[in-house]
């Protein structure tokens, strides 16, 4: 369903932009229809500029991106409309996505008046209702309240509420529960769960191994805009590979056992420039000469692919 092939995405920094900045390097993955893909890594690794490259957000500096066999870099003002009726985003500050001199349910009118504006209003209400039940939340209770009268996680229903009212067929969900109390996590959760089983396709963007381990059949780790493991989420975390995921694993707290110091947890700045070797050597307590040279993925056994030269 989406394919994204060598993408990258670079932004000049510096004194009237001298540098340049390697948000997405060379990135390429896909996602298939009803499938779940969990984008992992640190803050600053490049996962929410790839949402936003889907979504239209921001411009794809090389490669291309392809939904349902469109590159939709080339989608005109005049499709865009069509593309948003099938692809939609959710972020991770629900608050942020809502005017608070507005009630809260003014998105759905919105939805109304952009895509729907012949569909008669009694109907229209009975479609919003229907969409607020499957999220988990009564009509009567949230409909005509300003966004600081309902909670994170209702505003954040109400959001995927909007998803199901565009009947969509793909999702970027970005960091979308790291907001929400735990008591109500594993609820959205379940929701995306039942979405996925409707056919639909979801970019589950997260830094918390635990819920990618959830909610998603594949995954890829993300590391200052490189890939450095990709493949069945069970094989990676049972098998984890690059020293890289190695310490994402270590440093999850357990509850069976006192929590030990992970490997190496300190962050580094993304690299400026084009990397000429492994993005992770300057942190990797496995570095020798040939991480000098940029490491390929390689297939270490079915789905599941590393970027690292312990293979050899």
């Amino acid at each position: 369903m989406l394919s994204l092939e060598n993408v990258s995405k670079v932004y000049r920094v510096g004194t009237f932009g001298g540098k340049e900045l390697h948000a997405v390097n060379n990135v390429s993955f896909s996602i298939g229809e009803g499938e779940v893909v969990s984008l992992i890594g640190e803050s600053g690794s490049g996962k929410s500029t790839i949402g936003k490259m889907i979504l239209l957000l921001l411009s794809i500096t090389s490669g291309k991106i392809f939904f349902e066999g469109q590159d939709i870099s080339l989608i005109q003002n005049d499709e865009t409309k069509d593309y948003y009726r099938r692809v939609q985003g959710v972020f991770q500050d629900p608050y942020s996505s809502y005017n608070p001199i507005f009630k809260a349910d003014r998105i759905f009118q919105m939805i109304h008046d952009e895509f729907y504006p012949n569909l008669d209003s009694v109907f229209w209400k009975e479609k919003v209702n229907a969409a607020l039940q499957d999220v988990g939340l009564n009509p009567q209770h949230v409909l005509n309240k300003f966004p600081h009268q309902l909670s994170g996680g209702q505003l954040q229903r109400f959001l995927i509420a909007r998803v199901l009212l565009l009947d969509i067929k793909f999702l970027v969900a970005d960091e979308i529960i790291s907001m929400l109390d735990a008591s109500v996590r594993i609820d959205v959760l379940n929701l995306l769960a039942g979405l996925k089983k409707r056919g639909l396709s979801v970019l589950f963007i997260t830094h918390d191994l635990s819920l990618a381990n959830y909610i998603s059949e594949n995954a890829i780790i993300l590391y200052h805009g490189c890939i450095t493991e990709k493949g069945s989420t069970e094989k990676i975390f049972e098998n984890p590979f690059h020293p890289y995921t190695q310490m994402l694993i270590s440093a999850v707290p357990r509850l069976d056992h006192k929590w030990n110091t992970p490997i190496n947890t300190e962050i580094n700045r993304a690299p400026t420039g084009i990397p000429r070797g492994c993005v992770y050597s300057d942190r990797c307590p496995l570095v020798f000469e040939r991480c000098q040279e940029r490491p390929q993925l390689v297939e270490i056994e079915p789905n599941h692919f590393v970027a690292c030269w312990k293979v050899e």
